[in-house]
Parts: structure tokens; sequence; C-alpha cells
């Protein structure tokens, strides 16, 4: 369903508003450069600087343009279970093909909780559901034991891991199943989470690289891990220094380096600094993507 590699899209601004026209360019081209999948209107998507009429509008957007071309994976995560459905039953509606739900922050859920709320969105919104396990941001981990409860529930198909261990991998295999759809969260253990059981990436370096993202994805998908990895190495440099400070910063002031769109993001977050430009140029080079 899905798999490969999904860039986490980011949500392109002019003069403090949303370039849906830009938007649409980026979809166009994602579709051109072989991205699996698109995943608007994640954290890498700005969600927590959107209005809710934004969020609404960038989702529908994006599953306009891509028109069925590849399969659009709606931002709906909340801390908040209510609106976490609203956004749901919206993606549903707008034509979304699943929603990527994130773990309930800063409220601190427990295991219990965590199920409670994962499936009321199940059973509301009745669409294809992936779990966004992100501990270090949301300050809550699901653990694989409850995943396991949770892949029980018809819409629940999958995950997408940023624990960064890759034992996860293998121990949701256990829990959940080998039909459970794993993805990872984290662009630099990409390689070594697909050859642990993973089926792809929902990347932000993909943003910017998206031919060379999906060209490792599909080697991992052949079982060609030595092609992923030498694509990965490439893509190595670039991964380190989009993360230098928030990755979104990162990877909008690539794309501004490749004219994408601009780099411009809302605040409290701010452009990367010098150094950090200088990195990622680098990276960029390295990968073969500017001269």
């Amino acid at each position: 369903m899905f798999k490969g590699s999904m860039p986490a899209l980011v949500t392109p601004f002019k003069d403090g508003a949303v370039d849906f026209a830009t938007l649409k360019q980026l979809v166009d081209w994602h579709v051109d450069q072989g991205s699996h999948g698109l995943v608007p209107v994640g954290t890498t998507g700005e969600s927590p600087t959107l209005t809710h009429k934004e969020h609404e509008a960038v989702i529908e957007a994006t599953v306009e343009a891509a028109a069925g071309r590849i399969p659009v994976i709606a931002g709906a995560g909340s801390n908040n279970t209510d609106e976490a459905i609203r956004f749901a039953m919206h993606a549903k509606n707008v034509g979304a093909d699943g929603v990527l739900l994130v773990t309930p922050y800063y409220n601190k859920p427990t295991q219990a909780g965590m199920i409670a709320h994962f499936k009321a969105v199940h059973d509301a919104a009745q669409l294809p559901i992936i779990i966004y396990n992100i501990p270090g941001r949301s300050a809550v981990d699901m653990l694989p034991a409850t995943m396991g409860e949770l892949a029980k529930l018809e819409y629940i198909v999958g995950v997408k891991d940023a624990t960064g261990d890759l034992a996860r991998v293998c121990q949701q295999r256990i829990t959940c199943g080998k039909d459970f759809i794993q993805v990872s969260g984290e662009d630099a253990t990409a390689h070594g989470f697909n050859a642990q059981g993973g089926r792809g990436m929902i990347s932000v370096t993909a943003n910017v690289a998206p031919a060379l993202c999906s060209q490792m994805q599909e080697a991992c998908l052949n079982g060609d891990y030595a092609t992923a990895l030498d694509i990965q190495d490439r893509l190595m440099p670039l991964h380190q220094a989009i993360f230098l400070e928030p990755g979104l910063c990162g990877v909008k002031y690539a794309m501004g380096r490749l004219d994408l769109c601009e780099e411009s993001v809302r605040l409290p977050l701010m452009p990367v600094t010098e150094p950090v430009r200088e990195r990622i140029d680098a990276g960029l080079r390295h990968a073969g993507l500017m001269n």
C-alpha cells in the first residue's frame, strides 16, 4: 500500500502566506522525480504554525495536484483527539489515501491512553492510519507491545518510526506482524532500517533530493543493498547537514538553493545560520545536486 520514498512535504510560503502555485509545482516535480508518495502537513509541513483552515487547504491542494498518480498520506496528528478526528475526516472527504497520526505530544498519555486515542480516530475516520512514533518530539514512546494491540485494528496499517532504534523494526515485526508497514522517519538510518524489515522512508531530505532518495529506496525494495548503500553514502553529508538545526529550516534552505521554493519559515523557527548553510551547500555538492 505505502512504500518507498515519501517526502514529508514542505509547505512553501510567499509573503507570509501559503504559496499554492509552488506547492502544485512541487507535487508535479516529485511525481516526475519518482517519489512513491507524499506526506503533507506533518511537522516538516509546519503543521504547528498553520491555521486549521490552512492545514485543510494544503491537504486538499496536495490531493488535487497528485490526482491519483501517487498516494497522499495527510498529516492529521494532534494531542487533542477530537481535533485529530476532525483532520482525519477532512482528509478522507477530500480523497487522501491515508493519514499520519503522531503520538499525542506534551500531555504525555499512558500506553492505554495512546490506544484509546488511536482507536477513536480509527473508528471515526475508517481510513488507513500510519502511526508516527517520535519520542524526541512528542515526549512519549509507543512501545512495540502497544503498537501490536493497535495493529489488530483494520485501519491501523503501519508506523513511521523515528525512534532511531533499529531493533524496533524487528520487535515490531514480532508484535505487529510481518505485513505491518514499517517506514523510517530518520533519513540517516533509512538504509539499515530497510535491511531490518522496513519498506521505506517518510523523508525530509527527499524534499530536495527526491530522485536519489527514490533510487535508494527502490534498490532496497529490490534487495540490492549494495547499490542502496552507495546512494546513501552520497546523501549522508546532506542528511547530517540538514538536521544540524531544525530539519525543516535546513531543507527549505537547500530547496531555496535549487530554486524550488522560498526559504521562509514561520516563527518561532528561523532560517539556518551561516555555518549550517555552508555545510548544506557542501552536502548538496557531495550529492551531485549543485556545482
